[in-house]
């Protein structure tokens, strides 16, 4: 070893004997706070762990609750389409061809098979089809509607409250793509 390289460690050494023990002035209840707990009470169950780990258990039941909010979500998100595809389906059934407009001759009610039908209205809608290209609609003066797509996401509204301020028009629709 060199003469400089026993100097920098002996100076080293001083240095450190000089400023001492580093400690934490850190409570036990701080420490115990950070860690994870025993036991977890929760809408799944009581979930274990053993020194911050899971128990088998424990982690089939986090597992199990992540599949039903997995399942939950895919039904949130797909029974609009699975509505508007039925209600597309129940057209034809009757012998409506896509773009035909179906009235419906009484107000909706309890019997309807709607998700969200008002019992005060007289309903007229249509399937469409834009696999071949954009429709032109039109709008009666003195009606009201709205334009959804077939995942009943609200598109625009038509009539009074639409852009023709119900004194009727036209209207461009375009499919995706």
């Amino acid at each position: 070893m060199t003469i400089r390289m026993t100097s920098i460690c002996v100076v080293s050494l001083a240095a450190i004997a000089c400023i001492g023990i580093a400690r934490a002035d850190v409570s036990e209840g701080v420490v115990k706070s950070l860690g994870a707990p025993d036991k977890l009470e929760t809408s799944a169950g009581t979930l274990e762990f053993k020194d911050g780990v899971p128990t088998a258990d424990t982690a089939q039941k986090v597992y199990d609750t992540l599949d039903f909010t997995n399942a939950l979500a895919a039904y949130n998100n797909s029974f609009r389409g699975a509505s508007a595809l039925a209600i597309v389906k129940g057209f034809e059934g009757i012998g409506a061809e896509p773009g035909d407009v179906v009235i419906f001759s009484e107000l909706m009610d309890s019997n309807s098979l709607f998700l969200t039908a008002n019992a005060d209205t007289v309903y007229y809608l249509t399937g469409l089809d834009l696999s071949k290209g954009p429709i032109v609609i039109e709008q009666p003066s003195n009606a009201v509607g709205a334009i959804n797509d077939m995942w009943f996401s609200w598109v625009t509204d038509i009539g009074g409250p639409g852009p023709d301020r119900g004194l009727g028009g036209r209207y461009l629709i375009v499919g995706p793509g």
